[in-house]
């Protein structure tokens, strides 16, 4: 049985290097052992993030994450702004409004990312709120927000905490933390970072850590200031996720070996030109201009005269090559071309060959060929 080409925006493939470590005999999380893989994989991380802050590591997916930087930053009550692009930008909506925190919802179209201009503009009237919570990458509209111009614009207008989900491209594009004001940045294993799902990072800094504190939030399990107070022996309130952080210590050096993730960031940006020139060869449609393009995920529009469930369900049937469908309102017209982590040039160079065959199976009208060859040029001309 053939095994299909991931081509989803997570999960995503995992390498072997980290597969072989994940494969390690079990210890305890309350051993030195574990103490020094804690520690080790906290410093490895850090430059991912672009912060000198420690990591927290909770065992759960990115949403749990998200909750507790909601939760443990504000209360009931409190008012908190939320920047929605798309179907995960309204997670943090649907999290805050279960906490009766007051939301204030800057709400964008589908495949528009938010700029400066529009985040001021709607912190005029707002000098009092909590929190600003932003998606950095939107997965579900293949959008990468300007976090830098908006973090900068939330401190000049209020005193409120910058608080990123950064689930579907940390990993994948390199954030300065530290340098441009992010108060709280969360993650996911499962999408850049290389790991299967269930282990969440979640990096905070001092100006948050004094909110969190005079906050003092209900909740047990996803209390980080409990995570604080144990990451300081170099372990975890809970049992841990522990084979997922022999993953991600060894997910940690493979960036590091690539050059670090600047160097890491550049490939993704190399692999987003290549689908995009690709698919504007094809003369197929993309969702997002290329300004705010992200470059962990791409949204494709329909190909003329193609019923997308049909072409994706193809794809997969015939040549193995498993993309993902659009979400909300663009269930059927748009389909997700995952290229982040455990990703590279030679695979965007065969899932675009495989695309072109299947859509020679449906009659599409297109120079076969033109696809491959734009997206080959991409690439060339980033290695000169």
């Amino acid at each position: 049985m053939y095994e299909n080409i991931l081509r989803h925006p997570g999960p995503t493939p995992i390498p072997k290097r980290v597969d072989l470590a994940m494969s390690k005999n079990i210890i305890s999380h309350r051993t030195p052992e574990f103490i020094e893989l804690y520690n080790e994989t906290v410093e490895l991380a850090k430059p991912i993030f672009g912060t000198t802050e420690n990591i927290l590591f909770l065992p759960s997916g990115g949403t749990a994450a998200l909750e507790a930087a909601a939760i443990n930053t504000v209360s009931a009550g409190e008012d908190v702004v939320i920047i929605t692009v798309g179907a995960f930008g309204d997670y943090f909506v649907n999290i805050c409004e279960q906490h009766s925190f007051r939301v204030h919802k800057l709400e964008k179209p589908w495949g528009e990312a938010c700029t400066a201009q529009e985040l001021s503009e709607f912190l005029q009237d707002l000098p009092s709120i909590k929190a600003v919570f932003i998606t950095y990458n939107e997965t579900s509209t293949g959008i990468l927000n300007p976090i830098e111009e908006l973090a900068k614009v939330v401190h000049e207008k209020t005193d409120a905490l910058v608080i990123v989900d950064g689930v579907s491209c940390i990993g994948g594009v390199a954030p300065k933390m530290d340098e441009w004001g992010i108060d709280i940045l969360v993650t996911g294993s499962q999408k850049a970072l290389m790991l299967p799902p269930g282990l969440a990072l979640v990096a905070v800094n001092k100006r948050a850590w004094k909110v969190i504190e005079a906050n003092q939030t209900q909740s047990y399990y996803l209390n980080l200031l409990s995570y604080k107070n144990w990451a300081e022996k170099g372990m975890t309130p809970n049992t841990p996720a522990i084979m997922l952080l022999y993953g991600l210590n060894e997910a940690c050096k493979l960036i590091n070996e690539e050059g670090g993730i600047e160097q890491t960031a550049k490939r993704h940006v190399v692999m987003r030109n290549m689908v995009r020139a690709a698919m504007t060869a094809l003369n197929i449609g993309l969702l997002t201009e290329d300004a705010y393009a992200s470059p962990t995920v791409t949204a494709i529009k329909v190909p003329k005269g193609i019923v997308l469930a049909d072409f994706v369900a193809h794809l997969k049937a015939k040549y193995h090559l498993d993309f993902a469908g659009g979400l909300g309102s663009l269930q059927g017209e748009i389909f997700r071309f995952g290229h982040m982590g455990y990703c590279f040039p030679s695979d965007v160079l065969q899932a675009v060959s495989l695309m072109e065959a299947a859509l020679q199976d449906f009659n599409y009208d297109f120079t076969a060929g033109a696809g491959i060859l734009a997206a080959q040029k991409v690439f060339l001309e980033s290695t000169k």
